[in-house]
């Protein structure tokens, strides 16, 4: 996402006396004016890798961010449309929405992929090499499975 560098909206506070002399209003940081639950709004339209880098951003926008069950749960819908099972388990033990996203997000990516038959093809484990792979339980493999089946 790239804003043009003279917009002051997106701009965080610690810009702000750089820029003062290149802009005729002073800049300002969203998040500083509008209410908590507007930026978190705001930061849940962000996709996964987007909200990451928001984070690093500044310190209102990461504590914004880090603070908000309901960014990381937008953020989990993605992941819930494949991994629907683990995320309902995750939840079920307490974990929190970040927690539960951060520990399914790449079983989600393989278990796609696998599911629409990106290794349908694979002949060694050597094809494989430097593809992220993560444990997956037998009722996954089992879709997997059927899905191959079904091709």
């Amino acid at each position: 996402m790239h804003h043009d560098p003279a917009s002051p909206v997106f701009l965080c506070s610690k810009r702000r006396a750089s820029l003062m002399s290149t802009c005729d209003v002073p800049p300002q940081n969203f998040a500083e004016t509008l209410p908590t639950e507007m930026s978190e709004r705001i930061f849940g339209e962000l996709d996964t890798e987007s909200l990451c880098s928001a984070a690093l951003t500044c310190r209102l926008w990461h504590d914004i961010i880090e603070e908000s069950e309901q960014v990381w749960r937008n953020q989990c819908s993605l992941v819930s449309a494949v991994c629907q099972r683990e995320v309902d388990s995750d939840r079920r033990d307490g974990l929190s929405w970040k927690v539960t996203l951060v520990k399914n997000y790449t079983r989600s990516c393989l278990k796609r992929d696998w599911l629409r038959g990106r290794f349908s093809h694979v002949r060694s484990a050597e094809e494989l090499r430097g593809r992220k792979m993560t444990p997956l339980d037998a009722e996954t493999w089992g879709e997997i499975l059927q899905a191959e089946l079904d091709r």
